[in-house]
């Protein structure tokens, strides 16, 4: 299992209108074939934080969805992201907490 996790931080006044402009990027990657969860989501207490929650069955099936895009369409109009922090984990066992 791969997961892809961390935080986005884009302007307080902004985050709302990221996360409208990203909705259809988090539906089409829940209907991938391989996506297991993909959330981009506020975090309750920092205003400028976006929570980033991606679990691919998969490397290739994470790749297979990133290049699935139209490489002509420059995607939907973002606000500045100021910082990022995400990373790609790989899964070796999955146990009940």
């Amino acid at each position: 299992m791969i997961v892809v996790a961390g935080e986005l931080r884009v302007p307080a006044d902004q985050r709302d209108r990221y996360l409208h402009a990203v909705a259809d990027v988090t539906a089409r990657a829940r209907r991938a074939p391989g996506c297991l969860d993909f959330v981009q989501a506020p975090d309750p207490l920092d205003p400028e934080r976006i929570v980033v929650l991606e679990r691919w069955e998969s490397d290739e099936d994470l790749q297979r969805f990133r290049a699935s895009g139209d490489p002509d369409d420059d995607g939907p109009e973002l606000p500045e992201i100021v910082s990022a922090d995400v990373r790609k984990y790989r899964i070796s066992a999955v146990e009940e907490p």
